[in-house]
């Protein structure tokens, strides 16, 4: 016993981990940990977070759990960002160690990407997809709840490999043979294939449900095309996911098995094939782009429409381009690596088919100019977001377009000229839109309007601090400055604009305290929503209280025009006129424990299969089929909230005649 202790110390806590700064952090966890479970005692509030949170199985309770994962990892991210931009910013720097670094521009690329932007898009999608189409819950609200806790387990498992374990080392696109067992052993990669598996499996569900939700679930006379554009993002967005996670989770269980079984797929020196694990990646990377872009399409066409006070310009061409995009995403992977040496068949094949993607993706823009073009425009925070976008994203639009071109792209590919395009895009595109429809649906979820003031002075830093922080990257990558790389002499004069580039790093860092301070200021002092309408709206969301009481509606609306709660204002009418007798009894999923139960089981399965030990992940592959058996013949899933309950809401809400 006493020579097993000393091994287990050295597997969970190597060197690594042990370093001064992340014993600092450890310590703030405990702290932090402490703090959270004392509160909770003292305020006896278990029961409460137990059977509010931990159970519930409601759309709208999960966009916040959703929201609030997002946030976190917004902040881990963007810490490891301002760490890597400390590293670079001057010649030759020891602000951390290689190996440290290395972990660290991993873990911000992978949890930027699959535990920041997803989440943050499943809580757009969980809390208004079924308010504006007039559905009460999803299709399936416990897959929904399942799909929440699997992805948390994913990234609770990803997250604490910085302080059990170590860290992934091998970048966030995880290529062999960096991630070969022969050249990274230890559990730290097996961590990122693990979390990755368990959280994608969420991500498919969600998809699943989601893209069931709006082709089902629509209220009476809301065709396909009165649909509001949301809708047909977030349809299209799990479309896509449904056929884009799958050659992700292919890879990842691939490379899985050669680090835990010692098979072969991706190991050369045994017959593998590295460059298979590159195609599959990107077979799903490429759509991901898109994945994590066609979302906020939905968001600024809702946000630009009601902000201009006008329906949106060419309805009918936007949804063409985000079906054509759709389908010409599956076809320009292998613009990520022209350099593999496929020949220039392939190459020619694959830069006319990204450039023609710009196509459809330039003519939103058009139609968001001519919405605004003659419109009542308002400068709310989420229409600065708005057009803050339009130049932004056509800069990284044009600058992908430039890196379609074969020649140009072996120039740029493995240059800071990619990783600026890269940010332009997602930062531009998609952190721009996540914000805007922040801001936009926030009085929705909480029943407050976040601060305008605060929120200018948010967008300003953010927007800001982005141009100071890349621009210098596009200039450094013309400069022949190389992507990953840890340091760099002195002599190449890529110093100036790293400091700059390092500066606008820290702004946007500013620009996030901003933000949690606005809305930790608006959770305690912000403006009541005493409407369920502060904007003015065009769709269904608007046309209730906000928050949404359990049921969303206590009449099922019935659509007759494209912006439904627009036309209905225009023509005089409400559905706020209910009559006592209007009201029926409403069928309601009921909470379930299975859903966190589950998570918790594949965390445990998880963290067994992360270190080989086998006992831990075999009793949570078992407790993982327990919980699919119970829920499978769980049949009382649902409850019936009486008319009587219901009359009582809607007339505490103003909502009642008679």
């Amino acid at each position: 016993m006493p020579s097993f202790i000393p091994y287990l110390i050295h597997i969970l806590f190597p060197p690594s981990v042990r370093l001064p700064d992340i014993l600092l952090i450890d310590f703030g966890l405990v702290v932090g940990g402490l703090g959270i479970l004392g509160f909770l005692t003292k305020t006896k509030r278990w029961g409460w977070l137990w059977r509010e949170w931990l159970t519930t199985v409601d759309h709208k309770k999960i966009a916040v759990l959703y929201l609030i994962a997002a946030l976190l990892m917004l902040m881990r991210g963007g810490i490891d960002a301002m760490m890597i931009r400390a590293q670079l910013a001057l010649p030759s720097t020891k602000f951390m160690p290689a190996t440290q670094y290395n972990e660290v521009f991993t873990t911000h690329g992978t949890i930027m990407i699959f535990f920041m932007a997803m989440p943050f898009i499943f809580a757009l999608f969980n809390a208004v997809v079924p308010l504006m189409i007039g559905a009460r819950d999803v299709a399936f609200p416990r897959l929904n709840a399942m799909s929440y806790w699997l992805f948390a387990a994913g990234a609770i498992l990803f997250n604490i490999s910085f302080i059990i374990g170590g860290s992934p080392n091998a970048g966030w696109t995880a290529y062999p043979p960096y991630t070969g067992l022969a050249y990274n052993p230890g559990p730290a990669e097996n961590y990122y294939f693990v979390a990755l598996l368990i959280a994608g499996m969420g991500t498919t569900m969600t998809g699943i449900n989601f893209l069931v939700t709006t082709v089902r679930m629509r209220a009476p006379g809301m065709t396909l095309m009165k649909m509001p554009l949301f809708i047909w993002s977030a349809m299209v967005t799990s479309a896509l996911i449904l056929f884009a996670f799958p050659p992700l989770t292919v890879a990842l269980a691939m490379s899985l098995f050669d680090r835990i079984f010692g098979s072969s797929f991706f190991t050369l020196a045994h017959g593998g094939m590295p460059m298979m694990y590159v195609n599959l990646f990107w077979l799903f990377g490429h759509p991901e782009v898109y994945i994590l872009v066609i979302p906020l399409f939905g968001v600024f066409s809702e946000v630009v429409s009601t902000y201009s006070k006008k329906a949106l310009f060419g309805y009918p061409v936007m949804v063409v381009s985000i079906l054509a995009i759709m389908f010409l995403s599956y076809g320009t992977w292998v613009h990520h690596f022209f350099t593999m040496g496929a020949g220039p068949g392939v190459n020619a094949f694959f830069g006319l088919s990204t450039m023609l993607i710009a196509i459809p993706t330039g003519v939103k823009i058009f139609n968001w100019i001519f919405t605004m073009w003659g419109g009542r425009i308002q400068m709310t925070t989420s229409m600065l977001y708005q057009l803050a976008f339009i130049p932004t994203f056509v800069i990284g639009g044009a600058t992908g377009v430039l890196l379609a071109v074969v020649p140009a792209d072996y120039q740029f590919h493995n240059t800071y000229f990619l990783v600026a395009h890269f940010h332009n895009v997602i930062i531009g595109g998609t952190l721009f839109g996540l914000l805007s429809g922040l801001y936009y649906w926030w009085p929705k979820m909480f029943g407050m309007k976040l601060n305008e003031r605060q929120g200018k002075v948010a967008f300003w830093l953010f927007f800001i601090g982005f141009w100071v922080t890349f621009t210098p990257q596009y200039l450094l990558g013309l400069k022949g400055m190389t992507r990953r790389i840890y340091t760099y002499p002195v002599g190449f004069g890529w110093h100036e604009l790293n400091v700059i580039s390092t500066v606008g790093a820290f702004i946007m860092g500013a620009a996030f305290v901003a933000l949690v301070y606005n809305i930790i200021w608006s959770l305690l002092y912000g403006e009541r929503d005493l409407t369920g309408d502060p904007w003015d709206g065009r769709t269904l969301e608007w046309s209730i209280p906000s928050p949404a009481p359990e049921y969303n509606f206590a009449r099922i609306p019935v659509v007759h025009e494209r912006d439904a709660w627009w036309a209905m204002k225009q023509n005089g009418q409400s559905l706020a006129d209910l009559k006592p007798e209007d009201i029926r009894d409403i069928e309601m999923p009921r909470n379930s424990a299975i859903p966190f139960l589950l998570g918790v089981s594949f965390f445990v399965g998880g963290f067994g299969l992360t270190f080989k030990w086998w006992p831990i992940a075999i009793i949570g592959g078992l407790a993982v089929v327990a919980c699919l058996l119970f829920t499978g013949f769980d049949y009382d899933d649902h409850h019936h909230l009486d008319a009587e309950f219901v009359r009582r809401t809607e007339a505490s809400l103003g909502r009642l005649q008679g």
